[in-house]
Order: C-alpha cells, then structure tokens, then sequence
C-alpha cells in the first residue's frame, strides 16, 4: 500500500491541497480546492506517520462513521471521504467564523454576551444529542461560529453515536477526553451519557462568567479524578455582577452524579431562556466551597466508585426529558377540550418522567388588562398535572397572531412536543398551521364527542 504524505500543491481526486491551517496532536487540517465546487474547502488528514498511527487511525474512523450521518447547520457540511490507501482524509466546508478559543481567551465576558452565547450553545448540543451523537470532546478549540450565529461542532474523533461500534472504548482502557472539561463518568471510562455533554458545557459557562477553570489544569488522570469529590469555587465569590439564577444553571451542570445535573440540553435552554421561572436552590446562593469535613466525606464515598447508574440510549435518553409545550384557550367554550389536553398530557408524562411542562396561552395585546387573570387560570390548569413546580412553566404572549407566537416559542426552547387543541373554529386554523410548520412532534387533541 503507498501512502501519500499531504504537502502543499498535492492533488488527491480532484483536490488540491494548499496552505497548512491547523497541526493537531492526531490531525492537520489543509486548505484545498476542487473545479467541482465553489465553496471553501478543507480537509483534515491523519497523522499516521508520527508514531501516532493507532489513535489517530481509530479516531479518524470514527469520525468517517459519525460524520456522514450528521445535518444541519451545527456541523460542517461533508464533502468527500477517502480511506487510506492511499491517504486517508476528510473534506468538509469551511467555516468562515472562528473558534470559540479566541473569545474565551478574553473571558470573563460581559453578561449579554454570555448568556447568548450559552443559549446558541445549548440549541446546538440539543441538536446534536437528536442525532443520537454525544460529542465527549467539547472545549473552546472545537466550538466554531458562523457568520450567522449558529455554532458549529468540530472534531468528532471521540464521539459516540448511538447505533454504531464504540471503536474507542474497544481499543483503549483509558480515559479519553481533555482534562479541564473531561466529566466525571467519562474519567471512570463510561462514554454512553450525553449528560457528559452537559458537564463540558457547565465547564465552558463557568470559564466565560470568571475567565477560569472550576477544576484548574489537570497535568494527569489522578489530578483530574478530584472532581469527583471536590467542588468549585462558586462564581459569584470570583464576580459579584453574577445572577444568583445563573450560578444555579452552571453549578447545576458541573454537578458530579450525571442524575443531578440537567437531563437534556433543551432542559437547561429553557432556563437560560427564562430566569425568572427558575426555582433558586442552595447552588445558586451559596458564596464559598463545601467545608473540609464535606468534601471529606464525599471522598470517602466516591474514593473506589467504579461508575454511575447507566443511562438508558442516547436517543430515548433524550426522549426521556423532553420539553413539553400545551397550547391552551382556557375560555369557558374550550373547557371540554381543555380537560382532554390534561388527560393527554398527563398520559405522555408517565413515559416522559424527566419532562418539563410549559402551559402557554395567547392573547391579543389589547386584552392586556386581562393577563394576570389568564396567568392563574393558567397555572391553576397546570398544577392538576401533578408535577413539581421546578418542572412547570406558566407562559402567556401577547400576539395578534397566536400561531406565528406559539411557532417562535417552540422554536427559540428547542421545544420537543406540542400539544394543541383542534376542532374548534379558530383554534382548529392555528392548531393546522403549527402542525404543517412546527419542527418537533405536534399532538393535535379534538374536543371529546358530545361534549
């Protein structure tokens, strides 16, 4: 077999490489160009020629396998694949924007820009965990953001994908995964939790808010297993300017029992999204670490813990802690029909036993006098379902065009389900136009007969 080493002016079907743009531990990425497209190209190639032919190999066939199976506008466009006779590469488009290093090089960052990054973040990680893929590998370096806003994974050399071989767990005993944002599970050698994805995330939304690391630097797998006992500073004792709701989200993340933290990147979208229906926990006003005696404790508990309870598979897991949105009109003409949407609701709950509920009505702008009134009668419909109020949400909008609210709600929460009404003259139009246009799973529930 005569394998090519990549070089500037090299051409391989069709593409010719140019300037080198990135040198990797296990990779490097070209520059390249095709008659065939006008695009802006790259290609990653293994190294296999460094003495790092079998992890670069093993990682560069996982990301042959994840890669193609993955759309949308949070991963690059694939192009083309070669294998490695007579060298291995893949061809993607290339992102115009930048990584998320540069930006995190100047944290902490202002409030605003914060919470909109970490809200593009979580709409795109919901995305991802959809298409049964759980990064393991999310750092600053393999985040890109287009021009238009959304941010890009990269780097899908340590991911898992649901319904393939987990090559890497086959070949190495060791954890892998960058230490500073490497999960806890994941250092006890479990790779099949999207909730890792969550952690990393924490990780990322505590260097933005203070410019540092929770957990420091960790030179090796020793240093880093400290996590699994000790906790970070809080980050309101590093900057006051800090949310108390906001410090509850990150120390939610970071938190060492996968069972503990959020269950779906939707989940704690909707509470970046909506911070005044956060219910505050001791996470969120705590001002210093756990006292010694503590975390004392928890080393003793955790010191031989081989792993956590194992999750079911990353697409029910997601399944599994959806955000649910029913749509009501809770006059008195739809009373009928609003019990029926109760009933359902309460039947998808039993299967959904994470799942977080947004009661939605909406109203004209010019019926604002009567909000307050629509917001108990909505709440009071919610509680009937029985659920934890950190696990109910109250929303009513002000629209002249409920369908065009209810379609945008869903859409800026990555909402998962939507239970509407139909059947009833102008609830049943927008009840059709949401089901033609909305981009998750829409239950249309008619009016019981005789009624």
């Amino acid at each position: 077999m005569v394998v090519l080493r990549p070089q500037t002016g090299l051409e391989i079907d069709g593409f010719q490489l140019g300037a080198e743009l990135h040198r990797g531990g296990f990779s490097t990425v070209w520059q390249v160009s095709h008659p065939d497209h006008t695009v802006a190209l790259v290609m990653k190639i293994p190294r296999v020629s460094q003495g790092l032919a079998s992890a670069s190999i093993v990682g560069f066939e996982v990301e042959q396998m994840i890669l193609p199976r993955l759309s949308g506008p949070h991963v690059p466009r694939l192009i083309a694949q070669g294998d490695f006779d007579p060298m291995a590469y893949l061809v993607t488009e290339r992102i115009a924007g930048s990584s998320l290093r540069e930006r995190m090089s100047r944290a902490p960052l202002p409030l605003p820009e914060v919470l909109d990054l970490a809200q593009r973040l979580a709409q795109a990680l919901h995305d991802l965990h959809r298409q049964s893929v759980i990064h393991l590998d999310l750092k600053p370096e393999n985040l890109m953001q287009r021009p238009s806003g959304e941010v890009v994974f990269i780097d899908f050399g340590l991911s898992r994908h649901d319904t393939l071989p987990d090559l890497l767990a086959e070949e190495y005993a060791l954890p892998l995964g960058t230490f500073p944002y490497i999960a806890p599970e994941q250092l006890l050698r479990q790779r099949h939790d999207l909730r890792s994805d969550l952690f990393a995330f924490g990780v990322m939304l505590y260097q933005m808010l203070t410019g540092v690391l929770p957990f420091g630097k960790p030179a090796g797998f020793e240093q880093a297993r400290a996590r699994l006992w000790q906790d970070p500073v809080p980050p309101r004792a590093l900057r006051s300017d800090i949310p108390e709701w906001l410090q509850e989200i990150t120390l939610r993340a970071l938190e060492v029992d996968p069972e503990a933290r959020y269950q779906s990147a939707a989940q704690m979208l909707f509470d970046l999204a909506n911070p005044h229906q956060l219910r505050l926990t001791a996470r969120g006003l705590k001002l210093a670490r756990d006292p010694w005696h503590h975390v004392a404790r928890r080393w003793w508990r955790r010191r031989r813990l081989q792993g956590f309870a194992a999750p079911v598979a990353v697409a029910p897991q997601s399944q599994f802690a959806p955000h649910l949105v029913v749509a009501l009109d809770l006059s008195p003409a739809h009373e009928a029909l609003s019990e029926a949407l109760l009933l359902e609701a309460k039947r998808l709950l039993r299967h959904a036993p994470q799942a977080r509920v947004s009661c939605l009505s909406v109203m004209s702008p010019k019926a604002a006098p009567r909000a307050l009134a629509q917001l108990l009668a909505l709440r009071a419909w919610g509680l009937r379902l029985g659920l934890r109020e950190d696990r109910l949400h109250f929303v009513i909008l002000q629209h002249d065009d409920p369908a065009e609210a209810l379609l945008g709600f869903c859409a800026q929460t990555s909402c998962d389900h939507i239970l509407i009404g139909a059947g009833l003259s102008g609830f049943g139009k927008v009840a059709a136009r949401v089901a033609g246009q909305a981009g998750c799973s829409v239950s249309l529930i008619r009016r019981p007969q005789g009624a």
